[in-house]
């Protein structure tokens, strides 16, 4: 097990510790002073009664978002760190670090490559401060969940600009998608000390473990709503999204900050 891995574990440990209300409340209000986290849409901190519960928190006040069939909405709060076109398979983890998109989704995708070479592409960064569930961007079918065991090197911008293959090195959580026929992708990466990434819709998904396994779950008419919560990073991290050629403009949302329910693309 790579450094990184039981770093996130033990930390992993000390986040899910229930504390004596006290202490608890202590800890909790400092983690929200520290980081400055807006929680004008959540519970008040002292009602968490670990730190997991309060990076996990759910909104108690309903994001507004667009309806529109053709519109797609953000999956995050996070920052866009680098979008654009993917350059038959090589995308971007930052600007001037590439990597192979059929190394990212791995030889369980190769049927599907073609169709996402020359697709678009969009990076969305997680930190410590924003809400750490995820959304589904638009209706879909659930086609298939790769689980990728992996590093956890951290995902900030400092270690996207100096380690190569950041995103192909770390634990990651695929879903293939499928719209009216068109295909795109969600990869969710883990990073340090996020020792684990849940998924709603498929409890059997174990992230951070002493394994090498990959793990592939198919389904079947299985249809996600625009909104749906997926489920939740206990702690920043990173998801990048992989769209079929042809099948969506996207936004001009480079180094800016997103909430989910903004729009980010329109579907051609």
């Amino acid at each position: 097990m790579h450094i990184t891995n039981l770093i996130s574990q033990n930390f992993g440990k000390f986040a899910k510790k229930e504390f004596p209300s006290f202490i608890q409340k202590t800890i909790n209000a400092g983690y929200v002073k520290f980081l400055g986290l807006d929680m004008s849409e959540f519970k008040k901190p002292k009602f968490y009664k670990s730190l997991n519960a309060l990076f996990t928190r759910e909104l108690e006040i309903n994001r507004e978002i667009n309806e529109d069939k053709n519109v797609v909405i953000s999956p995050t709060d996070s920052l866009i760190t680098e979008c654009g076109k993917i350059e038959d398979d090589i995308a971007l983890q930052i600007k001037g670090m590439e990597y192979s998109v059929e190394d990212l989704l791995t030889y369980y995708c190769n049927d599907k490559i073609e169709k996402i070479k020359n697709g678009s592409f969009m990076n969305f960064y997680l930190s410590p401060k924003d809400y750490h569930r995820y959304h589904a961007p638009s209706d879909f079918n659930l086609k298939k969940l790769i689980h990728v065991p992996g590093k956890l090197y951290p995902v900030n911008l400092k270690y996207l600009n100096k380690e190569l293959d950041l995103f192909v090195q770390n634990e990651r959580v695929i879903i293939e998608c499928e719209k009216n026929g068109k295909l795109f992708y969600m990869v969710f990466v883990g990073a340090l000390n996020v020792g684990q990434m849940v998924f709603e819709f498929e409890p059997k998904v174990e992230t951070n473990l002493d394994t090498a396994e990959i793990k592939v779950y198919e389904y079947e008419n299985v249809q996600i709503s625009k909104g749906d919560c997926l489920g939740y990073f206990k702690m920043g991290s990173t998801v990048v999204m992989l769209w079929e050629e042809n099948s969506v403009e996207i936004e001009e949302l480079l180094n800016q900050d997103v909430r989910f329910g903004q729009v980010i693309a329109k579907e051609i």
